[in-house]
């Protein structure tokens, strides 16, 4: 355990020992009934008390969204709006949520747990889930060249059939089926290529009745209708898909999550924004026993923290995003108003409301055509004008203002990341994504997912996820069939992210990335995608084949691109039929050394120039 995790260790206790300790069963939260309304009332009691836990006598509670506070609220990676709060903690001090191991249930469009402002909390011993999915389970009894036929369960997934189209009721409200994936029920996991056998959204698609609780899809599917047994998931629309994570913390700091369980949410298990110091122990994102999904989107991310993310002993399995996404924000320069002022436009609406920075905090002005930095100031005034824009006000800016499209970032709130001993497996997409300036530490972990194993990107066009890299290690983990959407993915890439408008720049835009001395079970025989990097080590990894999928050639095993400083040696590869190539563009002072079961044509190479 590092230092944060001791420090938060004992000031937890601390609080035990001299706070107040409220069972909230004295207050009419009990089993049986629904327990919002008591709750919110015992909650507005606490205002202005400091280090109280409430305590929950082991049982399951139900929490209806009749009864729950609301409030418009922005959610960064959400689709904001109102949001109906069953705890909603805000502005409290070393506030302690202990479950005892009970269940909240949650019936409606809620938020479970809402901190903002709150300076030092532990959630502990709770698990959390929805009588009724985000989502749906198709699954696939019967198919031809142009069809299939699915059997769905009207009492978790109630549906209608309206004008050849397949709706959902999800609490009130009608969902298409909207995004799909398909699901491998003996995996839990997507299917081998799975995008081959989802529905494509714009595609003509025509429902009908095929008999009790079963439905018939024609037309629509990208190449084929998905396999008899698998099962697809339908999980709708923007802007109405990511409406309710598990956890929302805005503004916060010193936040320990130890032992809680999210099975289902309707957006993230745990989406943090603007908080110093979080650490997650023993935190489950899993599905429960008769699904196969657990969260609609990532179990957890991270956006514009700072101090010390820790994430250690977890598991997050099933969910239809990534594991973890640790990342700031670029926000782009619409216009310059003079006296050092910068009108600015949040571009990506899953952003907007976004807490940029406030006066003190160190920025970047940055190039949007190389995404590459130009001048460091502060902020000494910020105007937030709506959800979209705002205007920030700096100390100082460079003579004369570079007359490129501009973005800001910023430079204050940029975590520490340390993950230990965690399994992120059986997810659509990614099991981690880092773009933090911080020093960055992965080891210990287990991974296997359908798309890369860590993604370190960052980018000003898309998602606008800043941060290039400065210092990482990833070190003795396990990487476990990684890419089994079959289009040319890796344990580790590192690249920005640059559209058709962008190109490099003069410098590299990612720095300092160590891969050392994990084991990698893989079917495609890659390993290590860079691109724009600047000191990569690539250093005694083993890379054995795996028989779980068909043995594919996506790509080089190690691609370098733009990269400068490079270490690759001493890393073995057994098992494969097809080479091994290590490929290499524009890069230069490579130092490859022997690397064991690798194209012996690039090995061994010294000091190539670019």
């Amino acid at each position: 355990m590092n230092r944060l995790g001791a420090v938060l260790l004992m000031a937890a206790a601390a609080l035990q020992a001299h706070g107040r300790v409220v069972n909230v069963a004295e207050h009419g939260v009990v089993p049986g009934a629904d327990a919002t309304l008591a709750l919110g009332r015992l909650i507005e009691s606490l205002d202005g008390e400091e280090g109280v836990t409430l305590l929950f006598p082991k049982g399951r509670y139900d929490f209806h969204a009749e009864n729950a506070k609301e409030a418009y609220r922005p959610v960064a990676n959400h689709d904001n709006g109102l949001k109906r709060m069953v705890f909603p903690l805000f502005g409290l001090k070393n506030i302690v949520i202990d479950g005892s191991g009970s269940l909240f249930m949650m019936h409606g469009r809620v938020v479970p747990i809402t901190l903002e402002g709150v300076d030092g909390a532990t959630l502990r011993n709770f698990t959390i889930d929805w009588i009724r999915s985000f989502h749906a389970e198709l699954e696939v009894v019967e198919r031809d060249a142009g069809s299939a036929v699915f059997e769905i369960d009207p009492q978790a997934y109630p549906y209608t059939i309206r004008n050849g189209e397949l709706l959902f009721d999800r609490y009130g409200q009608e969902d298409p089926i909207g995004a799909n994936i398909v699901f491998d029920p003996k995996t839990r996991a997507p299917i081998y290529n799975t995008d081959a056998f989802a529905l494509n959204s714009w595609k003509p698609v025509k429902a009908s009745h095929a008999g009790k609780n079963r439905v018939r899809i024609e037309g629509g599917f990208k190449e084929e209708p998905p396999p008899v047994g698998s099962v697809m998931i339908a999980y709708g629309v923007h802007p109405t898909s990511r409406l309710c994570p598990a956890i929302h913390v805005t503004n916060s700091k010193d936040l320990r999550i130890e032992n809680v369980a999210v099975l289902d949410a309707g957006g993230m298990g745990l989406i943090v924004e603007r908080t110093e110091n979080i650490a997650l122990e023993g935190m489950k994102v899993t599905s429960s026993a008769g699904r196969l999904v657990s969260t609609r989107a990532d179990a957890t991310h991270f956006i514009g923290c700072k101090g010390t993310i820790q994430v250690e002993n977890c598991l997050f399995e099933h969910m239809l995003d990534d594991g973890i996404n640790v990342h700031g924000a670029y926000v782009p320069v619409a216009e310059y108003l003079g006296n050092n002022q910068f009108l600015c436009d949040i571009s990506h609406f899953q952003q907007w409301g976004l807490t940029f920075g406030a006066p003190g905090d160190r920025i970047a002005l940055l190039s949007r055509l190389t995404v590459l930095p130009l001048f460091e100031t502060s902020i000494t005034g910020l105007k937030v004008l709506n959800e979209h824009r705002f205007i920030i006000t700096v100390a100082t800016l460079p003579e004369p203002l570079p007359d490129v499209p501009l973005s800001v970032e910023n430079l204050s709130w940029h975590p520490e990341l340390v993950m230990r001993n965690n399994t992120i497996r059986e997810n659509r997409a990614r099991s981690v994504l880092v773009t933090t300036k911080g020093p960055v530490l992965i080891e210990n972990n287990y991974f296997s997912s359908q798309m890369h194993g860590i993604l370190i990107e960052g980018d000003n066009n898309k998602w606008y996820e800043s941060g290039a890299v400065g210092d990482v290690t990833i070190r003795s983990n396990r990487f476990v069939n990684i890419g089994y959407s079959c289009d040319n993915r890796y344990p580790l890439l590192a690249s920005p992210l640059l559209n058709e408008t962008q190109h490099l720049g003069e410098g590299r835009y990612h720095r300092n990335i160590r891969f050392i001395d994990n084991l990698i079970e893989s079917f495609n025989g890659n390993l290590v995608e860079a691109r724009s990097v600047e000191g990569l080590v690539v250093s005694g990894n083993t890379m054995v084949f795996s028989p779980s999928y068909p043995e594919t050639e996506e790509g080089p095993a190690i691609n370098l691109d733009y990269c400068d400083n490079v270490a690759i040696g001493n890393n073995l590869a057994k098992g494969f039929e097809h080479p091994l190539r290590i490929a290499r563009t524009d890069s230069e002072n490579l130092d490859i050394g022997m690397n064991r079961g690798f194209d012996a044509s690039v090995q061994p190479l010294r000091a190539v120039a670019k």
